[in-house]
This record gives C-alpha cells, structure tokens and sequence, in this order.
C-alpha cells in the first residue's frame, strides 16, 4: 500500500546524504517521483542549490531543519537517508519528532519500525500516519522456478557493488520501454522503488528461506500481462555482506542481465580489503550463477550500466569505449547519455531457454 497521493507536499530528511551515496534513497525521489517535493533538509548543505550538487535538475530547497522547512507548509516527511545500522541517530530522529508534533506525516523506509515507536504515536492525530515501508508480505510460497514458464523478457541488472545504480538503471529502461511502446513494468524489491509507487516487496524483511518464493510470486502475477520487466537488482555477488542477489535471480528466472559498475572502482566501497574482479571475470560469474549449470535459464550479460558521476564528460565517454571494448557488450551511463544501447541490446538477444533434456 502506498500512502503518498499527489496532494502531499513532501519535505526529505536527507541530512549528510544529498552529496554521497548514504542519501540514495532520497535522491532517487529527487529524480523520479512525480510527487510534489517542497524540501530537503541537510544542514551540511543548507542553502545550496539541488541542481548544482546532485545534477537533478529539479528547483527544491535546501534546508537546514525540518523547523525551517515548514515555511514551505509540507504534509508528509520522507526519510531519504539509510544510517548504518539502519536507525537515526538522536538528532536526526528528534527531526522525526519535530515533523510529527508540527502535524506532518512520515515515511519511513529504515529498518527500524516508527508506527509502533511509542515516542512518535504519543502525539499522534488522527489524521496522521506513519508508513513503515520496510514490512514483509504473510504466507509467502518457497521457489520453484516457475517464472521460466513465462514469455516475457525478464531483465535483472546486477552490480559489483552496492549502491551503484541498479535501480536508476531499472527505472531509466523501463521509462524507455513504455516510450517505445512496450507494455513494461518495474517489480520493485527495495524500500526507495516502494516510495515510487512501484509494485513489489521489501526483500531485505523477508526470511531467507522464503526471498526467492516472495520475487517468483510477483513476477508470475505480471509476466503473462506484460512484454517485459524490469527486476529491481539489490546487492551485489562481490559484497562480502550481501545475499540479495540469489533470490532475485532464482524467483526472476531473468533471461537478460545488466552488469552495473562504477567507473574506475576496483573494490568494494567500504571493504577495501575485497577487490572487485575484472567485468569479463564478473559477467562469467553472475552467468554462471544465474544458469546453475543448465538447470535455470542461460541469462546472458546483454551490457554494461556505468556509472560515471564526478567524471567530466569527455573522461565518461572514454570510460565507456574503454569497457567497450574490453567486454565488447554495448555500455552507456543511462543517467548522463540514456538507456537506449542497453534496451536495444535486451531487445536484440534472443530469449534463452532451459534444456529440459539436462
């Protein structure tokens, strides 16, 4: 259930995020909601303008509090940062209990529940809710690999790190899609694409057991009524911490893969001690555990999403011949140059089959 409407004026808590990658979650709202957005609060960066830091190009102010953001008479506070840990820290969750005693609403995509925090409800009104995004669905199936039944495209972008554009590739392909004429859709499988209004689940709240069962059981309920979609890829295969990208691949069934990559980054961003491998090294991996040795379906990498940002023009046009020619798969920033060698490449590889024979 989404409890955002186009009536809401939305204020984002984004402290220390709206420069770094900590404030993913708000930036992607930043750059693809619809939603009427009045605010964003980051005192590190009060005053400065969204466009010339983030690259949005969206004409919203940047404050320093929520206190000074209710000047621009907002209804709902979104949480658009994800701390370490997964709660706010004492500052920036007393944020939450200025919004709430000014009358504002709240999303929250965190780990840590609020619509049960006694702290907040307390001085709750009627007319006010908090969304906790990150809840699982009940009476989840295990897997079964039935989404390879299906006849539509199935594309799973998957990344050799976290937080490094999956989902912005998701979102920039599937835009492109409807743009074409294809009836496309977005499975979304974390909190931010939630927030968007996308279907799908939190996977990261769903016992492991049950992950792959939870993406198959979305995937069956829109392929037959769609040529393609569009998988939200979380995680990362080369992240010492992650797991997320198994289940997605096995309730997926997905018959096309994007690696997705940042430019000239050679190990996990926070776990330097783990390098990243060359991308024809990982593009063998992430085929050979999508097909498990010919029992799922033979997903092939159909290219390659960079992300560039902070390269000046010319040096992320190199960057992408460069990868270009090392994987000799199309490649582009679907943010700065588009997605449409990246569609044209899902569009243009055959779909793979399983060899019921095996």
């Amino acid at each position: 259930m989404n409890y955002l409407t186009a009536d809401h004026r939305i204020v984002l808590l984004m402290h220390e995020g709206t420069d770094n990658p900590g404030g993913k979650t708000g930036l992607a709202i930043l750059r693809y909601s619809p939603l009427n957005i009045v605010a964003v609060v980051d005192q590190a960066q009060a005053g400065q303008s969204l466009k010339t830091l983030t690259g949005i190009d969206r004409d919203v102010p940047i404050v320093a509090s929520v206190a000074a953001a209710m000047i621009y008479q907002p209804t709902v506070l979104t949480i658009g940062i994800a701390p370490s840990g997964g709660a706010l820290p004492t500052p920036w969750y007393q944020e939450v209990q200025t919004a709430i005693a000014a009358g504002l609403s709240v999303v929250n995509g965190l780990h840590t529940p609020m619509a049960n925090d006694p702290r907040l409800t307390l001085s709750i009104s009627p007319q006010q809710w908090i969304w906790d995004v990150r809840q699982a669905p009940t009476h989840l199936p295990i897997g079964s690999a039935a989404a390879r039944t299906l006849s539509c495209r199935r594309v799973l972008p998957v990344g050799t790190d976290m937080a490094i554009g999956k989902m912005s590739t998701n979102l920039e392909l599937h835009r492109l899609a409807l743009q074409q004429g294809l009836r496309s859709k977005v499975i979304a499988t974390g909190q931010t694409n939630l927030m968007l209004g996308d279907d799908g689940i939190p996977l990261d709240t769903i016992p492991v057991d049950f992950a792959a069962g939870a993406v198959e059981q979305q995937v069956m309920w829109y392929g037959n009524d769609h040529d393609i979609l569009f998988i939200e890829g979380q995680g990362s295969l080369f992240h010492p911490g992650s797991t997320a990208t198994l289940p997605l691949m096995r309730g997926s069934q997905p018959t096309h893969l994007i690696l997705v990559h940042r430019a000239g980054q050679s190990h996990i961003r926070n776990h330097p001690n783990v390098k990243i491998p060359s991308l024809r090294e990982a593009i063998a991996v992430c085929e050979t555990i999508a097909s498990a040795g010919g029992g799922f379906i033979p997903a092939k990498v159909i290219g390659v999403a960079l992300n560039t940002q902070g390269l000046p023009k010319k040096a992320a046009q190199n960057a992408i011949q460069e990868i270009e020619q090392e994987t000799q798969l199309p490649c582009t920033d679907v943010i700065r140059f588009g997605a449409k060698p990246l569609l044209a490449g899902i569009l243009k590889v055959p779909m793979p089959t399983v060899d019921e024979s095996i």
